[in-house]
């Protein structure tokens, strides 16, 4: 079994010191240099932003305007793609998230593109990252989990007919049942309880790809490739440059891909039956967008659970998506719900709490080898074994990237084709335009403390603590985050000469 995180011995990391090029040698880079992605669509940059969840759309999906300021302050840094945070494919609750799951979201959208444009004066492409998600519910309180979630089932009877050696509880009345267990001690729910039933008390209430006893949990295979590809319709037809299909972390496409999914009916065991879905999924949305428009996916290296799927497993994928014709391969690495913290009650499993988590987005608390640039080696071997495949789709790497140096020696090494950074370009949405400029010296550096997830982990507006450093809350041009004592949005920057 993997050490923990909290078992772990930490050291303290510095931020890595940066030498940062000249305008002319920015210039002459791989990093700023173009690349093709699909057929024909050019981003003038390998310099990527990742789909990152800052929790500003409307509880029912809709795009707002602080949305739009958030994106369009990404935009002002004219990144080579931006891509939006993960978009929801069905027209289901889905709390403050964007969805794409009915037309209905398109208007919003549609502003949301060409804020885009006008923000980035044309130069970055804009991607969006569509995703489908199983349900989740919060930790319960006990009571309410034994008096209304339980179901009191004949196998739950005959254990506690078993365990109090007492042949009247396999017919006893449901409410006796009920609260009887919640008075009872923990040896006997350990004892009585399923494993799933004990984590619906424990941690919430979670459904797994591989529940095939739930008839909508069957029906995934033949329902997720039309919502995909509707979803991907939406997105061309709003005019976004590409769409993203997130088959990472904790979510369906992932846990179908898992070394974890058990499914028995052609979608779960072997490596072919796990990539089945996602693959028909692949086809279904090459189908509806066609040929020519930019079909990427985000997908991970290593799951970083026990039993789950490791970089092997990320290279056979890889190549069969280039197989059915993606045109790029975002990698990343961990999130995964099976080794999660237990929530609070009344909060929600977040995947991003253990060793998985940590490893999704390591923090300045790492071990003897330090958090940048951890995930590089997945990516590598994807790509190397792409190559080798005589493929040529382009990799994006990510995951601690905090200078020029790093992302270039990573393109120079053929370890990537693109260097996305999400909490560097967090910190400072302007620092690959300061780079470029020859003015890196001025870039507000990440210190990759993970302030970031913490607020989204609470589902709170996502900032970063280095935005408030100057703050004045009286200042009547700054907007602040619902809680009255954040920036909302990063401090605005000028370049000195124009670009």
């Amino acid at each position: 079994m993997s050490v923990t995180a909290p078992e772990r011995k930490r050291v303290r990391h510095p931020v890595p010191p940066a030498k940062w090029p000249t305008r002319e040698e920015a210039a002459r880079s791989r990093w700023f240099s173009p690349i093709t992605l699909g057929t024909r669509l050019v981003a003038a940059e390998r310099t990527w932003v990742p789909a990152m969840v800052p929790w500003r759309a409307t509880d029912d999906g809709f795009v707002t305007q602080d949305v739009l300021d958030w994106y369009a302050r990404f935009a002002e840094g004219q990144p080579g793609v931006l891509v939006v945070e993960a978009t929801g494919i069905r027209d289901i609750p889905s709390g403050p998230l964007l969805r794409i799951g009915d037309d209905r979201f398109v208007p919003g959208l549609s502003r949301l593109v060409e804020t885009v444009r006008q923000a980035s004066r044309g130069r970055t492409r804009l991607f969006i990252q569509i995703i489908d998600f199983l349900t989740v519910r919060r930790r319960p309180e006990p009571e309410k989990y034994f008096m209304r979630y339980l179901e009191v089932t004949d196998p739950l009877r005959v254990q506690l007919a078993l365990w109090l050696d007492d042949k009247r509880w396999r017919e006893a009345p449901e409410d006796e049942v009920r609260r009887f267990l919640g008075e009872a001690d923990r040896v006997t729910l350990e004892t009585v309880l399923t494993d799933r039933e004990l984590e619906a008390l424990d941690y919430g209430y979670r459904e797994r790809v591989w529940d095939l006893h739930l008839p909508w949990i069957r029906e995934l295979p033949r329902v997720l490739p039309g919502l995909f590809a509707e979803a991907a319709r939406r997105a061309q037809a709003t005019g976004f440059d590409g769409v993203e299909l997130h088959y990472a972390h904790a979510y369906t496409m992932a846990s179908f891909l898992s070394r974890l999914n058990t499914r028995a009916d052609g979608y779960g065991g072997t490596l072919s039956h796990r990539a089945r879905l996602p693959l028909d999924v692949l086809a279904a949305v090459r189908a509806r967008v066609g040929p020519d428009y930019p079909v990427g996916i985000r997908y991970l290296g290593d799951e970083v659970v026990e039993g789950g799927s490791r970089v092997d497993d990320a290279v056979w994928f890889g190549i069969k998506f280039a197989e059915g014709g993606v045109d790029y391969l975002s990698v990343s690495k961990g999130g995964r719900f099976e080794d999660a913290k237990q929530p609070k009650i009344g909060e929600a499993v977040y995947p991003y709490t253990g060793e998985s988590g940590y490893e999704c987005m390591p923090t300045v608390l790492s071990d003897a080898r330090g958090p940048f640039g951890r995930n590089v080696p997945l990516a590598a071997a994807i790509r190397r074994a792409l190559r080798g495949a005589g493929h040529a789709t382009p990799v994006v790497t990510s995951g601690g990237i905090t200078t020029f140096e790093q992302a270039e020696g990573i393109l120079e090494r053929g370890e990537a084709d693109c260097v996305a950074a999400a909490r560097q370009s967090l910190a400072d949405p302007d620092w690959f335009r300061k780079v470029r400029l020859g003015l890196g010296h001025l870039v507000r550096r990440c210190e990759f403390t993970n302030y970031c997830e913490g607020l989204d982990q609470r589902h709170k507006q996502v900032t970063c603590k280095l935005w408030d450093r100057k703050l004045d809350p009286t200042e009547p041009t700054v907007r602040l985050a619902s809680d009255g004592k954040r920036r909302l949005l990063p401090p605005s920057w000028t370049a000195p000469s124009a670009d």
